[in-house]
């Protein structure tokens, strides 16, 4: 007796649902869901158009009610509308969408419309999409269209309970066209993991004044491991941020030892030269932080002044 009333009931409820999503065709729908409170019966409307379900003034709502508790002969029935956020992540709504532009603009631009729409909903945040049209389209003979893009589950648990199916139909001239859509929501894989550190736990020991002695733990909360390309990528940069620290620093060493002896110089150059003067007492000094390729050519130079100078004291 009990599966008798079950299935006496499961079977009103679908006789509800499709009396209502026949009457709420071009309202952007997406699932009607029938529960029962101590009220009365509970029908949650979902779509993307609530206005057209509500209509003016309350008219439409209002005459589905009638409708439907004359004839299911429900008590009091209450009907929730919820609008649904992400429209083209919704297959019911995305199929309607292509069925309703393949009957107002024909199958000229079939293609066009496909590619349209698989853009939109990988535009918010699909994981996969696969559209299926079958008729005929755009000739006589009947053929079916394929367009699919990103990734999709075919078969296991996710396929059958995460991936979003809906078909639909548009009536045209030349006959009946099945759309068929499936889109994989962006819902988190069961081989996506993270690890996470254990726990550490440390346990301090307070003595008081009275000689009293308490214990504290703390546990400290597992950090996230980085993933093995960024922690290589990280390491990467700290290398390279070492090195060209080290050469800075061996840059600036060299510059203060090469700065130092040409400061002196400087110094003690200025004190024995007046300024009138001649500057030919800079060179001694200047010849000791010279390069080594520049000091036989300054000590060659000066050599050849001193036997010119012997000469003329000879003369």
């Amino acid at each position: 007796m009990i599966e008798r009333t079950i299935v006496k009931d499961r079977k009103r409820q679908f006789q509800i649902e499709e009396y209502v999503s026949q009457r709420l065709r071009n309202a952007g729908l997406s699932h009607v869901k029938l529960t029962k409170t101590p009220l009365g019966e509970k029908i949650i409307v979902s779509t993307s158009r609530p206005g057209l379900v509500i209509g003016r003034r309350g008219e439409t709502i209002n005459k589905l009610t009638r409708e439907l508790k004359e004839k299911f002969n429900l008590e009091n029935p209450q009907i929730e509308i919820v609008e649904v956020k992400d429209i083209y992540l919704d297959a019911r709504i995305v199929a309607e969408r292509i069925a309703a532009t393949l009957e107002r603009f024909g199958t000229k631009r079939f293609k066009a419309v496909l590619y349209k729409t698989m853009q939109q909903v990988m535009r918010a945040g699909a994981l996969g999409v696969e559209i299926v049209l079958s008729g005929k389209v755009p000739s006589q003979r009947a053929r079916s269209w394929r367009v699919f893009t990103g990734y999709l589950k075919k078969c296991g648990y996710i396929a059958q309970h995460d991936v979003r199916k809906a078909k639909a139909e548009a009536v045209l001239k030349s006959g009946v066209v099945g759309i068929q859509v499936r889109i994989m929501p962006p819902i988190k894989l069961p081989y996506h993991i993270q690890v996470l550190d254990e726990p550490v736990t440390t346990i301090s020991e307070i003595t008081s004044e009275d000689g009293n002695v308490t214990r504290e733990e703390t546990v400290e909360k597992p950090k996230k491991r980085a993933s093995r390309k960024k922690s290589a990528r990280s390491a990467k940069t700290g290398t390279r941020k070492r090195t060209s620290r080290k050469k800075k620093e061996e840059e600036k060493t060299a510059e203060k030892a090469a700065g130092e002896p040409a400061e002196a110089s400087a110094s003690t150059a200025g004190d024995e030269v007046t300024p009138e003067s001649p500057s030919h007492a800079d060179t001694p000094e200047v010849s000791e932080t010279s390069t080594p390729s520049e000091a036989p050519a300054e000590a060659a130079q000066e050599a050849a002044e001193e036997s010119g100078d012997g000469k003329e004291e000879k003369a």
